[in-house]
């Protein structure tokens, strides 16, 4: 077995969500939950078939999220993985109807940091073991960042 780190290409304003399912039907009801759930999200999405004809499955309404995810997709190369990128929205809006999609086994992260996605390569083929998302901590909060915390929770509009 052999590891292997890829880094994911996250274009500049937008999100990435990595996750794992288990049915070709995910593409098409991934897109339903994103559109479904915002009508501004600009998304890609990329799907690696792990059984058949093995597949890259696309999907999105930006041609070149789509790209970017397919390319990221390809890179990872590790059956029934998928590939959200999205911008004009965050990820907090779509995880759980993700989560509830029937097919989604696990999310590994929905994040705008830099991300690295461990792989484990076997004579079979690849899977995820992990990701690596952003950075180590460099400390602990102070008043004044939590202050800050919270002030831009109310920027974004996720508290009163």
């Amino acid at each position: 077995m052999e590891f292997k780190s890829v880094v994911m290409e996250i274009p500049e304003g937008s999100n990435i969500i990595i996750g794992q399912t288990h049915f070709i039907k995910t593409v098409e009801d991934l897109y339903e939950i994103m559109v479904g759930t915002s009508s501004q999200v600009k998304f890609g999405l990329a799907f690696c078939e792990a059984s058949g004809v093995c597949l890259i499955r696309v999907a999105g309404n930006d041609r070149n999220l789509e790209e970017v995810a397919t390319k990221n997709a390809q890179n990872l190369a590790a059956g029934h993985s998928f590939v959200i990128l999205l911008k004009e929205a965050y990820p907090i809006n779509f995880l759980n109807a993700i989560k509830q999609c029937p097919e989604v086994c696990n999310i590994y992260c929905a994040t705008a940091n830099p991300v690295q996605v461990i792989i484990a390569e076997t004579e079979q083929g690849r899977g995820i073991m992990g990701v690596i998302d952003g950075f180590s901590p460099k400390g602990v909060e102070s008043a004044e960042d939590v202050k800050a915390r919270k002030e831009l929770l109310r920027k974004f509009g996720y508290k009163l």
